[in-house]
């Protein structure tokens, strides 16, 4: 019986990213289907244990313009869309999602920032950074430990408890005796 490795994905409006993860695979087996079918074999670790994937994908597929890239930890597949529109899912299948199929958070833009290009530069305006004392001379952080009391450790308050009488389980009753 075969296992499921773990799979991740993103998708812009025209490519979807489905990366494998799947350590040291051997005998790496791909097969695109226009329909939007997604088969993938391969083995890994010791044993040569089998890990098979099947997948229906949500739309037709441009199976001549994908590509796949293989590392020593996974296998990254860039899969052209037929068509360019954003899918609500990856799969066909309504419902529960398989439980090795991932969102790819780092791969992840929404659709409404797909055109967006990110700033290489951030833009602070006039944003004066010297007030902020990043780090350089005092701060007003430590403002309430007086100078030389660098010990963050409450090893005198257990010291002190140790060496204390044993205290009651129960306070004292404020409440007069009443002998009847």
């Amino acid at each position: 019986m075969s296992r499921h490795p773990t799979i991740k994905w993103a998708q812009r409006s025209d490519k979807l990213f489905i990366t494998v993860e799947l350590p040291d695979a051997k005998n790496v087996k791909l097969k695109l289907e226009p329909e939007g079918k997604f088969l993938f074999s391969a083995t890994a670790g010791a044993d040569n244990v089998p890990y098979e994937v099947d997948l229906d994908l949500f739309d037709k597929i441009n199976v001549d313009e994908s590509k796949s890239s293989t590392t020593s930890r996974s296998i990254v597949y860039l899969v052209k869309k037929a068509e360019e529109k954003w899918w609500s899912r990856l799969i066909k299948q309504e419902g529960l999602r398989p439980v090795f199929l991932k969102v790819d958070w780092d791969k992840w833009v929404d659709e409404d920032e797909e055109d967006s290009k990110p700033e290489p530069d951030m833009d602070f305006g006039d944003m004066d950074f010297s007030k902020l004392n990043m780090g350089e001379g005092p701060s007003d952080f430590d403002a309430d430990v007086p100078e030389g009391d660098d010990d963050d450790s409450d090893t005198e308050e257990v010291e002190e408890e140790e060496n204390s009488e044993p205290k009651a389980a129960v306070p004292p009753s404020t409440k007069p005796e009443v002998k009847a």
